[in-house]
């Protein structure tokens, strides 16, 4: 997972920073509104976790400008406004999750998780990888803007190791994934599934760990 950190508080940044790193995932930090949203227009993120307080620019009218602009990325608010009004404000301009300081970092890291798996696959969500782009509402994949016809099985486990990227997926949790418990799949079928979606995609879009699984960067 891709994280964009919008954040002042330089101790509330460093210690997000490390603990998602410690987590294993890619992390951008920007310290003020103008730069967080530059930001997000320019890279693509699976969580932006953005506070409300910022300098420049306030945090409600980044996310403001950015859903304006059609970015739909998933978006976690930080804030020490934790009133009613203020948490409607925030979800009806298009934050996803609102989590009030302080905040424990195992809460933030689960509601991370949740809102990640949400916006992975439903909602306006379009994930982009190099010259493919899947579209997570209508299952369509496109190679430089061209269709690729998919069968609904190579769709099915390039949607599962999409919404896990970043993350080594076994050959046993794809078979749980895929198949249901009285079919017996064995890893050679999972082995033709992946080779032909490299070939009608990219060869190096899915990698391997030997003995271990597949995963998409």
């Amino acid at each position: 997972m891709k994280i964009l950190i919008i954040e002042d508080d330089k101790a509330i940044l460093n210690m997000l920073q490390k603990g998602l790193e410690d987590e294993d995932f890619v992390v951008d930090v920007a310290e003020n509104g103008e730069d967080g949203e530059y930001m997000a227009e320019t890279n693509h993120y699976d969580v932006i976790i953005l506070d409300w307080m910022l300098p420049n620019k306030e945090g409600i009218e980044v996310l403001k400008d950015i859903r304006s602009k059609g970015i739909f990325t998933a978006v976690l608010m930080l804030t020490a406004k934790d009133s009613t009004d203020n948490k409607i404000e925030g979800l009806n301009s298009g934050a996803d999750d609102y989590l009030p300081k302080p905040f424990s970092f195992d809460e933030l890291l689960a509601r991370l998780h949740a809102i990640y798996r949400r916006s992975a696959l439903k909602g306006n969500n379009k994930v982009k990888i190099g010259n493919i782009e899947i579209d997570f509402d209508s299952k369509v994949v496109k190679k430089d803007g061209k269709l690729v016809d998919l069968t609904a099985k190579e769709y099915e486990l390039l949607e599962f190791l999409v919404s896990h990227k970043g993350s080594v997926v076994s050959t046993e949790m794809i078979q749980e994934q895929l198949w249901n418990s009285e079919e017996f799949i064995t890893s050679n079928v999972i082995q033709v599934i992946v080779y032909r979606l490299r070939n009608k995609l990219s060869k190096d879009l899915i990698k391997s760990k030997r003995n271990l699984g597949y995963f998409i960067e």
